[in-house]
């Protein structure tokens, strides 16, 4: 069938870049985009996180029934994964649970630059459940809205290179992770910005998919 990429926000375009940037990195495989139009136009904290399980969780359960090669939830807070993974019988993968994974086993120690501080609580637990602890430094909130990251990709852009610029001279790590499935449309600045290693969630997590699917 295809490895679908559920977006858990309304927002159609988000699905596309990370559909399109799914496939460039692992051309291989079939990626479809799935948007779940019931869902909050971004998710930002615990609270949009809460709203946006229940009509993601009954997409993930659509695309089991489909016979679907995998699934990736495509947003970095890993929205609802536990309960995704236990009603699939196809892999299922957070963006954010593949790069904390993807760092590890290189043994990078790595800080997130994410959007809003709403999020940064969110993540810190993700990390912390997950047992990775020891190789995270910070969560960095960039203050960037999630959807500013559509609406102005350029000035969006600028405050998150100067937010991974910090991490790199002051965290002591090895990478900084895009803690924002939004975040593909800036992913190249941030590379071409950092003399250490850049981690974009999306074809983090497509790569994992080419091992698990």
């Amino acid at each position: 069938m295809a490895v679908i990429i559920i977006n858990p926000n309304s927002t159609v375009s988000m699905t596309d870049a990370m559909v399109e940037q799914a496939r460039k990195t692992a051309p291989l495989l079939h990626f479809e985009g799935w948007t779940s139009h019931e869902g909050p136009p971004a998710i930002q904290g615990a609270v949009d996180g809460l709203a946006a399980a229940p009509p993601l969780l009954k997409l993930v359960e659509q695309a089991s029934d489909a016979q679907a090669d995998g699934i990736v939830i495509g947003c970095f807070d890993d929205t609802a994964l536990e309960e995704a993974a236990q009603l699939a019988t196809c892999p299922v993968i957070g963006l954010g649970q593949a790069s904390y994974h993807y760092a590890a086993l290189r043994n990078w120690r790595f800080s997130v630059v994410t959007t809003l501080s709403v999020s940064v609580p969110v993540l810190e637990a993700n990390i912390a459940r997950a047992g990775l602890g020891a190789f995270a430094s910070r969560v960095r909130a960039s203050e960037v809205p999630v959807l500013e990251l559509e609406a102005d990709p350029a000035r969006a852009g600028q405050s998150i290179v100067e937010e991974a610029l910090d991490a790199e001279a002051n965290d002591a790590v090895s990478a900084v992770i895009l803690g924002c499935a939004g975040m593909v449309q800036v992913t190249h600045d941030v590379q071409n910005a950092l003399s250490i290693e850049s981690i974009d969630p999306v074809s983090c997590a497509a790569r994992c998919m080419m091992w698990l699917a």
